[in-house]
């Protein structure tokens, strides 16, 4: 890829499961740096066009190309292993990397407290653990590996209202300082608003894009009276109202 096209491109993506098209002929672009949002119904096919950017599915029809080296999926389910405390969970990954215990257990710490989480709770099991604990070491384990793109899957949407906006707060911060790239999956309007520079709306499968907005206002200043407004300007496009009529917002 040159300058110009770095970061991900998808053209003409299909993809069926049996008879069943799933995704059709989705084009779209995301520039390394910027934080994009796939938003649509459940069942839609958001989650699969996710995995098939991570190279954990393959597309029957056109093409995925991107320069980015280590994705990392963070899953609606944090995926801890029970067996393990906070500490060996995060450093799990950074075994398989090779590192050296020492190291990977200082840089499981250094996470942890990144993420918000006390000392007293790095030697706590999954268990042990608050949905949003969980959560936040979920997400230090996929940073402490130093991805260069950040796949989320409906990250949030177990958390209650409270613990959900203080993890997008969390993300969308160490996504700015760690220079990230990040596609989220929602089916949350106001979410995608509220996290992403980019959002493009899938229709009800088979998946195709009904619209792509651009949000150009940093994050800092996306508060609840903007992201109530965006929302509303973007409902009132027959497009992505139809595209959504199945999705119950949350504001």
């Amino acid at each position: 890829m040159n300058a110009l096209s770095s970061g991900l491109r998808i053209i003409g993506l299909g993809h069926a499961f049996g008879p069943q098209p799933i995704i059709d002929q989705i084009s779209l672009e995301l520039p390394r740096g910027r934080v994009g949002c796939l938003i649509g119904p459940s069942g839609c096919g958001k989650s699969t066009l996710l995995s098939m950017v991570g190279d954990l599915a393959h597309p029957a029809q056109g093409h995925i190309h991107h320069d980015f080296h280590h994705p990392v999926f963070v899953f609606q389910d944090p995926c801890l292993l029970p067996w393990r405390d906070a500490v060996d969970n995060v450093a799990f990954g950074l075994k398989a990397q090779g590192i050296d215990c020492r190291t990977r257990r200082s840089r499981a710490h250094d996470w942890l407290t990144k993420v918000g989480l006390e000392t007293s709770d790095s030697h706590k099991y999954p268990h042990e653990l608050s949905g949003g604990m969980r959560q936040r070491v979920a997400l230090a384990r996929a940073l402490a590996v130093r991805p260069d793109l950040l796949l989320l899957d409906e990250p949030f949407s177990a958390l209650d209202v409270g613990l959900r906006r203080q993890m997008q707060s969390l993300v969308r911060r160490l996504i700015s300082e760690h220079e990230l790239t990040a596609l989220l999956v929602t089916h949350d309007l106001a979410e995608a608003v509220r996290l992403a520079d980019r959002i493009w709306v899938l229709t009800p499968k088979p998946a195709r894009l009904a619209a792509a907005r651009d949000i150009e206002r940093p994050f800092a200043y996306r508060d609840d009276g903007f992201v109530q407004a965006e929302v509303g300007n973007m409902l009132a496009d027959p497009a992505i109202a139809a595209a959504l009529a199945m999705v119950e917002e949350t504001l």
